[in-house]
This record gives structure tokens, C-alpha cells and sequence, in this order.
């Protein structure tokens, strides 16, 4: 694991408050907001109607009000979509990016020494704000809400985002655009259901109905994998070739690393994965160990 902490430009802050706040968001996003508490975070989506994605955020509960950390630069329009659908819900929607601010921090031993154990999810409140193991994958390390210009992680070392985007992408994590793409992408191809980021048992959310529909005739037939690259970085939209035959699309690249939605029934998935081609670069998929296909 990399070591070292970063101050997240491209992540902005949303504060849902008032006495429906957990109500209302329960109704429109993919995972049960009923079990997010001080002590608990939680990965999720907001949908189209049809089904497919538009953001992606983590959530946290600071004793006071829910916080949303997601994509700096989809924020206007993820805050815009939120009021749209509050109507007269007893719900306050502020934009606190100006007054807080997303860390990472990744370390074998940062999670018992911010005394959270190493189990994804687990938060607490803390100078000022919010931290938690990712609720995604504890190997993402720890993420933090915090006012701005906090010194909590002072004592670490500073982390390239370039370092972290590819430390992120060897473990297979698909994270706002263009990885994941509004209006097209789908929830259970871009592994939300082993990131714990849906929740088929919590009843209907916007776009329920198609997320569900998928997952239970088996309708999944591409996922978001990690990629290692030989060669000059192919730009995103880039297609992967097996020969002449399509295979996947490269989504996004960082280094010798990326992610690439790929077409699983082109991947031998009970046998060594062949080398593959983008551009001028030579493509293999590393399946992460947390995918069981």
C-alpha cells in the first residue's frame, strides 16, 4: 500500500439537514441510508429514472447533519438534481466547499492509530468533522470531511493525486467521470454491489427497477477491471483489441495503470488472460481479488 496523505481538490462538500433529510435521500439513492450513523459511512449512486448513473459519493453522519463528498466538478448539478427532487421535504441543501474540504490518507496502520479497525465503513466524528475507513474498500485507505486547513494529518507525508488516482486503479475502484459515464453507465457493471454501494433489500430508489432487473436475470455482461499497460497511455474511449475483435474500452489511465470496461464473454475468465492491444499499447487485465465473476 502507497503511504501518505492528500488534500482532494476535485472533491467538494454537500450538507443535507432538517428533520427529512435521511427520508428523502432514502427514496432517491442506491444504498439503505438507514444504516448510516456517526459511526458508519456508506458508498452510493444517484441514478436516472431508467436505471443508469449519474454521481457517485461517499456519505457520513456527523452527529448533526449528513455530509456528501463527491466530484468538485459535478457538484452544482448533483446539489441542482437534489433540490429538484426535494419539493416540500423538510431538507436543507448547502454547498460547504468553501468551508471544508476532502483528505485521503493511506498506511498499513492509519486505521488503528486513528482508532477506526480496518473494517470498511467504520467512522467517527473528528476534529471537526468526519473520518472513516472507505467504504468502499478499506485498502483505499482512510477518507476525512475536515474544516478547511486542518493540520490532522500534518505528521504524514504529502501524496501525488496522480500517485493515488493509480494506487485506486490497481485495486480496481471506478470513481466519477469520465471512469464511470453519466447518462450510460450502469451500477453492477461498474461493481457498486461488491463496493457496497447498493442495497437491494432497502426497497425503491430512482432507477431501482433496472438496477434490480439486471442483477437478478443475470443481465451483467461487462464490469470495470483494472488494467496494466505496455507502452504509450491510450486516451479514454480508446477501444481494446483481441486481434480484430473489440474486447473493452479504456475509461481512464494513470501511468502504467488504468481501467477499461471490458466484455466478459471475450474474457476467458477460468484461464490466463491474454495480452491485448490499445493503440500502440499492450493491455493486460489484472482481476482484482475482491471480484468473484
Amino acid at each position: 500500500m502507497i503511504t501518505g496523505h492528500l488534500r482532494c481538490a476535485d472533491r467538494g462538500v454537500l450538507s443535507l439537514s432538517g428533520p427529512d433529510s435521511r427520508g428523502f435521500l432514502q427514496g432517491l439513492i442506491s444504498n439503505d441510508v438507514n444504516r448510516l450513523s456517526p459511526h458508519h459511512s456508506l458508498f452510493a449512486a444517484l441514478l436516472t429514472p431508467q436505471g443508469k448513473y449519474l454521481f457517485d459519493f461517499v456519505l457520513y453522519d456527523d452527529g448533526l447533519r449528513i455530509l456528501l463528498d463527491a466530484q468538485r466538478s459535478g457538484l452544482d448539478d448533483l446539489k441542482r438534481r437534489l433540490m429538484m427532487y426535494r419539493l416540500r421535504s423538510k431538507c436543507e441543501i448547502e454547498d460547504l466547499s468553501e468551508s471544508y474540504e476532502v483528505h485521503l490518507a493511506c498506511g498499513d496502520d492509519l486505521p488503528e492509530r486513528f482508532g477506526l479497525g480496518a473494517t470498511r465503513g467504520n467512522a467517527k466524528p473528528f476534529e471537526g468533522g468526519v473520518i472513516a475507513v472507505d467504504p468502499r474498500l478499506a485498502e483505499l485507505g482512510l477518507r476525512a470531511v475536515l474544516p478547511k486547513r486542518s493540520s490532522a494529518f500534518a505528521a504524514l507525508d504529502s501524496l501525488d493525486a496522480v500517485e493515488f488516482m493509480r494506487h485506486r486503479m490497481v485495486l480496481g475502484v471506478a470513481e466519477g467521470e469520465p471512469e464511470l459515464v453519466p447518462q450510460k453507465s450502469l451500477l453492477l457493471e461498474s461493481n457498486f454491489e461488491e463496493l457496497a454501494g447498493v442495497d437491494f433489500k432497502k426497497g425503491c430508489f430512482v432507477g431501482q427497477e433496472l438496477t434490480a432487473r439486471t442483477k437478478y436475470r443475470g443481465l451483467v455482461r461487462k464490469r470495470i477491471l483494472p488494467i496494466r499497460l505496455d507502452g504509450p497511455a491510450p486516451e479514454g474511449g480508446t477501444p481494446i483489441l483481441d486481434g480484430q475483435r473489440e474486447v473493452g474500452e479504456i475509461r481512464a489511465v494513470a501511468g502504467d495503470r488504468g481501467l477499461a470496461l471490458m466484455r466478459l464473454d471475450r474474457l476467458a475468465l477460468d484461464a490466463p488472460l491474454p495480452a491485448l492491444q490499445a493503440a500502440r499499447s499492450e493491455v493486460r487485465v489484472d482481476m482484482p481479488p475482491w471480484l468473484n465473476l
